[in-house]
């Protein structure tokens, strides 16, 4: 079992800057992949990013791509979601999740997580 949880939500303004960190713990020798998914208001969750157990190997939305970056410190057992220009339609409830390094990395684009964190809030005023 890994428990992830997640912290560093909040309210700013559109263009503002903002980081998440996921910190991972419980069974983290073997490796995992991390995965930021949000949730906005009246919406089911969506992919947000992933990273690799090494963090060599990224993949974005195509809605945070060029503004948010996904990141890893494993000496930490944390990850990392900066997101920058932020606008209003970024805000939701961010949550992270952590996968075995069996699946592939691509199978967080539809949520094939294995441990999930209870979320963090980001809201964009405009």
């Amino acid at each position: 079992q890994v428990q992830v949880v997640e912290s560093g939500g909040g309210l700013v303004q559109a263009g503002d800057s903002l980081r998440l960190s996921c910190v991972a713990s419980g069974r983290t020798g073997s490796g995992y992949h991390i995965g930021w998914f949000r949730q906005p208001p009246g919406k089911e969750r969506e992919f947000v990013a992933t990273i690799n157990w090494s963090g060599d190997s990224t993949i974005y939305a195509n809605s945070v791509k060029g503004r948010f970056t996904i990141s890893r410190d494993n000496a930490k057992n944390t990850a990392y979601l900066q997101m920058d220009s932020l606008k209003s339609g970024d805000t939701a409830v961010y949550y992270c999740a952590a996968s075995g390094t069996m699946r592939p990395l691509e199978a967080a684009r539809v949520g094939l997580m294995d441990y999930w964190g209870q979320g963090t809030q980001v809201t964009v005023s405009s």
